[in-house]
């Protein structure tokens, strides 16, 4: 019997309250993996219930040593990131290599939010009156609901997690149905680093533990990253409730290469950026927007390198190229590419599935000839799929990029000082890379997008605090009598 991943309510595993189970398979070998529990309403608000008890202890627990708690967690999360990585790759597919990454950024998170502990800043501004003293501090908001996807199973979640605890809030989470077993190693490593039972809760499910945790009146936060159908869904529920949302959705990420770049530099970014994790990254670059000069000796160095990189097993030495998540993931790729063929691009290389007898594995594919409108250059794919727009300028280089949907990440490669900065201050993304790709952020600096990547709100930095709390304003009259305004009537 495969093993039962359980969800973790009030300091306690516990199975879904009617029994029901969901299957989970590695992506690579189509083998069942686990069992987990298949959360329903009720589970979600013996979560929340959870979280309810546990806020005020946890609130009035000094922050300092709410941090203390997170570098505790830090460390035993880098003594377990070896086992962590592997049950990853096994579970969503990413290359082993990559999954340690993932499993690192949780790491750095840690460290930076537990030493917010120490800091959780406000500030002080002089007042109108005299002996009377103003600040302004943050607080709490209470418990936080949390839906993640299966991209990014742990430092996706921490972005969100570690914020909002050592801000003084309770936790309920729902991570992918994809990566269950994920999750609930990432959650006992709250539990062994001493964090209270009922803080931190763990529900696993699909639609109908979300609709309920989005839904539920005790929750007052939802932080959603998802896909852009799904978060707008999110958005429209919470938002009709009153609740605060922070969303991050989907992505349309472009390079710019002019024909001044590095070409050797730009093609080994390209080739990471677009088909790292197998383009399944809401930062991958999907578009390659290329100066004419530059573009056929881009294309031919792009094809040689995309030939030689190896698909297969992530925990597979040498490989570089891991499976589609899931099977609705890899016929969304199939349509995509043939959606691109019949709008009259050209497959470079690439275009079909991987022959193997198991295994969710797609080809990387380069697509040229490809227009500004087509849908495979305006519409996230999430897949392997990389298609190249040929620009004459720079200008109408920046034009094709922020003439999408979505303003997540994009980057432009150009031994030119000023191209760099007119690319930085006319790109209107969330995140800018000069000679970089459109992937990798680090931890100290807002993460998010503008347009339809999400709506204002920002992760990682001190700016992810702004989800997880409210300011509170403070007045303190120290005169010893009743004041009355000398200015005018304010309130």
């Amino acid at each position: 019997m495969s093993e039962l991943v359980k969800n973790f309510v009030g300091g306690e595993w516990v199975a879904a309250q009617n029994g029901a189970t969901f299957e989970t398979y590695n992506p690579a070998t189509e083998a069942l993996l686990a069992q987990a529990a298949n959360s329903s309403a009720a589970d979600v608000d013996a979560a929340v219930k959870a979280a309810k008890a546990a806020y005020n202890e946890w609130r009035l627990l000094p922050a300092p040593r709410r941090g203390e708690i997170l570098f505790a967690m830090a460390e035993l999360l880098k003594a377990r990131k070896e086992a962590l990585a592997q049950t990853m790759t096994q579970e969503m597919g990413k290359v082993l290599s990559e999954a340690r990454g993932d499993i690192q950024e949780a790491i750095d998170m840690a460290y930076y939010m537990g030493g917010e502990g120490r800091r959780l800043l406000g500030y002080t501004a002089p007042v109108e009156m005299p002996e009377k003293f103003g600040m302004a501090l943050r607080d709490s908001v209470g418990i936080v609901g949390l839906v993640t996807p299966w991209n990014f199973p742990v430092a996706v979640p921490s972005w969100k997690i570690l914020p909002a605890l050592v801000a003084g809030n309770t936790v309920v989470w729902k991570p992918s149905e994809d990566t269950p077993k994920t999750a609930a190693e990432f959650v006992k490593v709250f539990e062994d680093a001493g964090l209270p039972k009922g803080v931190l809760n763990l529900v696993h499910g699909a639609g109908q533990a979300g609709d309920a945790l989005v839904s539920h009146p005790d929750v007052r936060v939802i932080s959603f990253t998802g896909s852009t159908e799904t978060g707008l869904k999110v958005y429209t529920k919470a938002a009709s409730l009153g609740k605060k949302v922070s969303l991050e959705m989907g992505g349309k990420n472009a390079i710019i290469v002019l024909d001044d770049a590095n070409l050797e530099l730009a093609v080994k970014a390209i080739t990471w950026s677009a088909f790292g994790t197998t383009g399944q990254r809401c930062t991958a670059t999907s578009r390659l927007i290329v100066q004419s000069g530059i573009k056929e000796r881009l294309i031919e160095a792009l094809r040689e390198k995309v030939q030689a990189l190896k698909v297969g097993y992530g925990v597979e030495d040498g490989v570089e190229v891991g499976p589609l998540v899931n099977q609705k993931a890899l016929e969304k790729v199939e349509k995509y590419v043939s959606i691109g063929r019949d709008e009259g691009a050209r497959v470079v290389i690439g275009g079909a599935r991987v022959e193997t007898d198991k295994g969710y594995f797609y080809q990387p594919t380069l697509f040229a000839d490809v227009k500004p409108d087509m849908r495979i250059a305006r519409e996230e794919i999430f897949g392997p799929v990389l298609s190249i727009v040929e620009v004459g300028s720079l200008e109408e280089a920046v034009e094709v990029s922020n003439g999408v949907a979505y303003g997540l990440s994009s980057s432009i490669f150009t031994e030119n000082v000023n191209a760099a900065f007119r690319a930085i201050r006319d790109l209107t993304t969330g995140i800018v890379y000069i000679n970089h790709g459109t992937t990798g952020a680090e931890i100290q600096f807002p993460f998010g997008g503008t347009r339809g990547t999400g709506n204002g709100m920002r992760e990682a930095g001190q700016t992810a605090l702004d989800s997880f709390t409210e300011w509170k304003s403070v007045y303190v009259d120290y005169s010893g009598r009743l004041q009355r305004a000398q200015i005018d009537n304010r309130e």
